[in-house]
């Protein structure tokens, strides 16, 4: 069997788009929260400077359309770690929490996507516990 076509490294803005998306459609419906969620963190986070956010859908397509080839989540997973320099993995993480907390509560499939990710990120395990604290309280209801 053939290897797969080698993927083009993405830019930083795509990979946490791409991280986006994966965490949306763990549960098998990315939700219109999660969606607009995504939305309102491209268009305003310092992060996302010089990012063009009219190319929001077709950035998320492009993930989508891997996430459905076999080993998808394996491939997207791991160009987002490459396209994502060590100190802005945490922020991943955590707007990728963001993401996930937009129509919590958390299901059981986010959580185990959420792991995978924080081990694939090479999260140091206190960080990413203090990040997943820190989360959680910023969306716990009254």
């Amino acid at each position: 069997m053939a290897d797969a076509a080698p993927r083009a490294i993405l830019s930083a803005h795509h990979a946490l788009i791409w991280l986006f998306v994966l965490v949306s459609a763990s549960d098998g419906d990315m939700s219109d929260e999660e969606l607009h969620e995504i939305g309102e963190l491209a268009k305003t986070l310092p992060v996302f400077r010089g990012f063009e956010a009219e190319s929001l859908p077709v950035v998320a397509r492009e993930c989508a359309a891997i996430l459905s080839e076999p080993n998808g989540f394996g491939d997207v997973v791991g160009m987002v770690r490459d396209a994502l320099p060590k100190p802005l993995r945490e922020t991943a993480y955590a707007l990728a929490l963001d993401v996930a907390y937009a129509d919590r509560p958390l299901t059981a499939e986010e959580l185990r996507v959420l792991e995978r990710v924080r081990e694939t990120l090479e999260l140091d395990r206190l960080i990413a516990a203090a990040i997943e604290r820190t989360q959680a309280a910023r969306y716990r209801l009254a």
